[in-house]
């Protein structure tokens, strides 16, 4: 099969001027090259095409793929996730990971909540501040923690993200606004433990891959995994170990409730915390989850499993084959 790799490097948006914050979320150049290599292996033939920008000038000049690993980011727009995968589907190109529903969803922390209480899953109480002025409405008990809604990788989270007063919460929203120019999430502090539950597969076939805990040290900032805490450096902050026993089990079911809710497909992490009772609460999903071998959570939890980067890739391409039993043959050729 002919399989096109959609990607943002990091690297590129760098030597624009973008900033290290900026450009958390884009991948490395070891990423790109470790995913096509693991679809080579697998008898694909893998086909770099980049970002949002070069997936709309190769698709209009008549380039075509079998189907694409998309795993593109995009830069500007709480959608911006949705971008590249709408373009594949107004093409009618399959493409491996979830569709622009499910990822415009999930960027807004605010509105995958939404989804995840309704359906039962535990999350923690929450408020949005929009504007500086709806900081006086917010009514949750403190301590409470801030971030922007629609950001990963740990962006605008920090040493002041976990605030104890009301003029506390007004300083820290008044800057992610500034900076971030979309809505805060304000959420009801978690103080218990933080475990990361790696997924594979779609729907009913969806099952747990492993879990990890985020432990931190003594170098660790602040009162979350932000930014600071994983970027270089990141060793000496915040150990990330096997996770098992009965609150981790519990992670466990409600990551795969909130995935199920969410309709997230194929593969990625989802990120829970504990209250002060050791129960597990929904924080986040990431459907485009890192996937830099040794480096990134999903590929840490693979590792504890006994999988290779191989064998992980293979399972997420499991899962996609699964929801196109059309290309399965192909599929099985190359291979």
């Amino acid at each position: 099969m002919r399989i096109g790799v959609t990607f943002d490097l990091r690297s590129d948006y760098l030597a624009r001027g973008y900033g290290a914050e900026e450009t958390a979320e884009f991948d490395s150049e070891i990423t790109i090259a470790a995913i096509c290599g693991a679809l080579t292996v697998m008898g694909h033939e893998a086909v770099r095409i980049g970002g949002i920008r070069k997936l709309t000038e190769r698709l209009a000049a008549g380039e075509r793929w079998d189907a694409v690993f998309n795993f593109c980011e995009g830069l500007k727009g709480v959608s911006r996730e949705a971008q590249a995968p709408a373009l594949l589907e107004a093409y009618d190109i399959p493409y491996v990971f979830s569709d622009p529903l499910t990822l415009a969803l999930t960027l807004d922390k605010g509105m995958a909540k939404r989804v995840v209480r309704d359906a039962g899953v535990p999350t923690a109480d929450f408020a949005l501040i929009e504007r500086i002025e709806d900081a006086a409405k917010v009514v949750l008990p403190y301590p409470l923690f801030l971030k922007p809604v629609a950001e990963g990788s740990g962006k605008g989270v920090n040493a002041r993200s976990k605030v104890a007063d009301g003029a506390a919460l007004r300083r820290v929203a008044a800057d992610l606004l500034t900076r971030f120019r979309q809505p805060v999430l304000v959420e009801t502090f978690l103080p218990g433990r933080e475990f990361t539950v790696g997924i594979i597969g779609t729907g009913d076939d969806a099952e747990v891959l492993g879990i990890t805990e985020i432990v931190p040290k003594e170098k660790f900032v602040g009162a979350g995994y932000g930014f600071e805490n994983k970027e270089a450096g990141w060793e000496d902050k915040v150990a990330i170990v096997p996770a098992d026993g009965a609150e981790a089990a519990a992670a466990g079911e409600v990551a795969l409730g909130a995935w199920r809710a969410l309709r997230c497909r194929d593969g990625g992490r989802i990120d829970t915390r504990c209250d002060a009772a050791g129960r597990p609460h929904f924080i986040e999903v990431n459907p485009l989850a890192g996937l830099r071998p040794g480096h990134s959570d999903l590929c840490m939890i693979a590792d504890y499993a006994g999988l290779s980067y191989q064998d992980l890739i293979g399972r997420i391409m499991g899962a996609f084959f699964k929801r196109h039993p059309e290309l399965e043959a192909l599929g099985r050729a190359a291979a």
